[in-house]
């Protein structure tokens, strides 16, 4: 829906990333770049830089909740992402005020595990995530490993991405990406799989060789809940939302030590002709 100068209306329910490649900071930079207004629900303060994770502060589940209410229940926020929700009592807040507001396009990241591998979930909120906040998503991105959690799957292959996808499904939700970057077979190519409508299709791309990757699955999630608030339906949304990460990915900076950073104020030819 049109909000003057912006698309739509979105939320992303997510942990700070003090360096900014990754988190809130990083769907803040994709919302604006996709002229979506965006607004936000903070999970957790997280002290990292591009060398890695530190420090990790929960908000409390009752204070996100009040977030995402005080903004749900005043703007009209067309589409929300959830990214790092770090344990069971956040991922209930969060499902509860989801409730309250009532159905939304959502998209859920179910963010477990830094680039750096410092580990940013509980276990108990896995399950959590499958019980309770799953089942009322539009859509589920998860990477390969994310996807072998959640479906219990091993995965080796294209197949098995199909496999896990259709193990996550069970649980509710209306469409699921299993994003195929961590998958090394040797491939020049990269393959997302997804399962929408009962049917599965693949989006294969060539590999970007670059170290600048830090907070893509961040990236993608909140791309595609900006074309989702912007009126797209979930094949759209994932198609645009796929060609801005790539055009992020090849513009990709280097600002510190460690992981480079996507560049979110990359110009998209469909943004441009909408505001020529």
């Amino acid at each position: 829906m049109r909000h003057g100068l912006y698309r739509g209306i979105a939320m992303s329910v997510a942990g700070s990333d003090s360096g900014g490649g990754a988190g809130i900071q990083a769907d803040i930079k994709t919302f604006a770049a996709l002229k979506v207004f965006g607004t936000t629900a903070i999970t957790a303060v997280t002290v990292q830089n591009s060398m890695g994770v530190t420090g990790v502060h929960p908000i409390p589940p009752d204070v996100i909740e009040a977030q995402i209410l005080a903004v749900g229940t005043d703007f009209n926020v067309d589409a929300i992402k959830t990214g790092m929700l770090g344990s069971r009592d956040a991922v209930r807040a969060v499902a509860s005020g989801l409730r309250k507001l009532g159905e939304r396009a959502l998209v859920v990241d179910p963010v477990m595990v830094a680039q750096s591998g410092d580990p940013l979930i509980e276990d108990s909120a896995v399950d959590a995530l499958l019980e309770e906040l799953i089942p009322m998503a539009s859509l589920v991105t998860p990477n390969i490993p994310e996807a072998e959690r959640l479906s219990g799957i091993s995965i080796n292959n294209v197949s098995d991405m199909e496999r896990a996808a259709e193990e996550i499904a069970k649980a509710g939700c209306g469409a699921v990406l299993v994003k195929g970057g961590h998958l090394q077979d040797g491939s020049r190519t990269v393959t997302d799989v997804i399962l929408i409508d009962g049917a599965i299709i693949h989006f294969t791309d060539s590999r970007i060789d670059t170290e600048s990757n830090h907070g893509t699955g961040c990236t993608l999630s909140s791309a595609i809940a900006a074309e989702m608030a912007s009126g797209r339906d979930i094949r759209e949304a994932v198609t645009f939302a796929r060609r801005y990460l790539r055009a992020c990915l090849i513009n990709g900076i280097k600002c510190g030590h460690g992981a480079g950073c996507l560049a979110h104020a990359v110009k998209m030819d469909w943004i441009d002709e909408l505001y020529a």
